[in-house]
């Protein structure tokens, strides 16, 4: 019996378990639309309720759920604010243009993340008609392109007090959230003080079949209904999905640790490659690292696939491994022997 496939391309692969299936077998469900279903008002008023928020949407994907709040927080000819390398702007196809006709000002950060002197020095001047004008900061916590970096409280609370003090509102692109929140300590509670929306994922780390859901006042999660279904995410006995939500919640999160200790193992092992030019900072559960020239990344894809081991391409010869509940202990052996192991092309 061969092997099985480690895949380690992205914590989206993960497959519900039984015990998750079970849950979403038993759900009660009704019509979502005319807001009649239990279990999916039960995952939106939980996972409000977790990060110190009136209310929830509970949408197919995090494109949604982040597309809409920036429709609901702008209007065309305004201006978002976002580091340049973030998921809003680089991997939601244009959305921001297409779905709310507003532009972006692209701030280069930290690792994905970027500071309160930043934001102030991008908002536009209100009087000057040349200008779109700054009505929303995104961001985004892990930092996808950052290799899974942490925002502290005290750089979030910073940022938020610009918002305030500006007039602008203040979107979080949680998509990976959990992780920040098991790898930093810090309490889901005290983000709704600091935040107007909030976009939480349930099918990365969490290991959901697909969901997110956006967190919010109740006036403004009223406002994002509307903008759902016109986007078409209106869902109707959409509690069979959102078992799987809260089956994660209560079970998922705190595993989160050991991904991030799996994808610190990998980090050990690659950075005393000789093929390795350099391993980014690993605080979560992305391993993201760059291939010396001699290596090519196609080549070290194609060995590690031929071993069994699938990952993804993140650039010009950079790599991203991502651990996940589907990854064990015995898997890591195996990927880190595999790296001990792989040949340079001559």
């Amino acid at each position: 019996m061969s092997e099985p496939i480690i895949d380690l391309r992205s914590d989206t692969v993960t497959r519900p378990s039984a015990a998750m299936l079970q849950a979403m077998l038993h759900a009660p469900t009704g019509d979502d639309v005319y807001e009649e279903d239990p279990t999916v008002r039960e995952l939106e008023e939980v996972s409000a309720a977790r990060f110190g928020l009136e209310a929830g949407l509970f949408c197919p994907s995090g494109t949604m759920t982040n597309q809409i709040a920036i429709k609901a927080h702008t209007e065309p000819l305004s201006e978002v604010i976002c580091e340049q390398t973030a998921h809003v702007y680089l991997w939601e196809v244009g959305g921001i243009a297409f779905h709310s006709g507003a532009s972006m000002a692209l701030l280069p950060g930290d690792r994905g993340r970027v500071t309160a002197a930043q934001v102030e020095a991008a908002i536009r001047p209100a009087n000057n008609v040349h200008y779109p004008t700054s009505n929303l900061i995104c961001l985004e916590n892990t930092s996808n392109r950052g290799g899974g970096s942490c925002y502290s409280m005290e750089a979030l609370a910073s940022i938020a007090e610009v918002a305030k003090r500006r007039g602008l509102a203040l979107h979080l692109d949680g998509a990976r959230i959990f992780n920040a929140l098991v790898a930093t300590g810090q309490k889901a509670e005290d983000y709704g003080q600091y935040f107007d929306s909030i976009s939480v994922c349930l099918s990365k780390g969490l290991g959901t079949p697909v969901g997110s859901v956006l967190l919010g006042s109740k006036a403004f999660i009223h406002k994002c209904r509307r903008i759902r279904k016109v986007m078409g995410g209106g869902m109707r006995q959409a509690g069979i999905l959102a078992a799987a939500g809260l089956y994660a919640l209560e079970h998922n999160v705190e595993r989160l640790a050991d991904d991030h200790r799996r994808a610190q193992e990998l980090g050990a092992v690659l950075a005393a490659q000789p093929y390795v030019a350099e391993v980014l900072p690993i605080e979560t559960n992305l391993a993201i690292f760059r291939l010396r020239d001699e290596m090519p990344a196609d080549a070290f894809l194609a060995q590690l696939e031929q071993q069994g081991i699938r990952a993804s391409s993140f650039g010009p010869q950079m790599i991203r491994f991502v651990t996940h509940l589907d990854v064990d202990d015995t898997m890591i052996e195996r990927v880190k022997t595999t790296l001990q192991e792989l040949s340079v092309p001559a």
